[in-house]
């Protein structure tokens, strides 16, 4: 990824209500997510970008942080505003951040 934008911050930094865009798989997103986050699995995400809000910090998560850093570093070349989260939702859980399921069940990362 040289020479692609790429940044990044802490799990633990990110600021409540902003937009987080979680890009793992159907199975990941179902074991346990941010409350507020967005799902859009990362092979979807070029097809479903419109969704993605132009002109406000996008905070893109994954379960450790490498499939967020390629969705960051593309969201960017399209002309986003993307941060990757390090550590991807391990991370998250790690610093206590809130998780929920949808069905109600003990979130974990998957």
């Amino acid at each position: 990824m040289d020479g692609m934008n790429v940044p990044e911050i802490e799990a633990k930094a990110v600021p409540d209500d902003v937009y987080l865009l979680d890009v793992r798989e159907p199975d990941e997103w179902q074991a346990g997510h941010a409350p507020t986050a967005v799902h859009i699995p990362l092979g979807m995400l070029q097809q479903r970008v419109d969704e993605v809000p132009a002109g406000v910090p996008i905070y893109v998560v994954c379960r450790v942080g490498g499939r967020s850093a390629n969705a960051t570093a593309w969201l960017n070349h399209v002309g986003r505003q993307a941060i990757n989260v390090g550590g991807g939702m391990r991370s998250w859980a790690e610093a206590g951040r809130p998780m929920v399921t949808d069905t109600g069940g003990q979130p974990f990362v998957a």
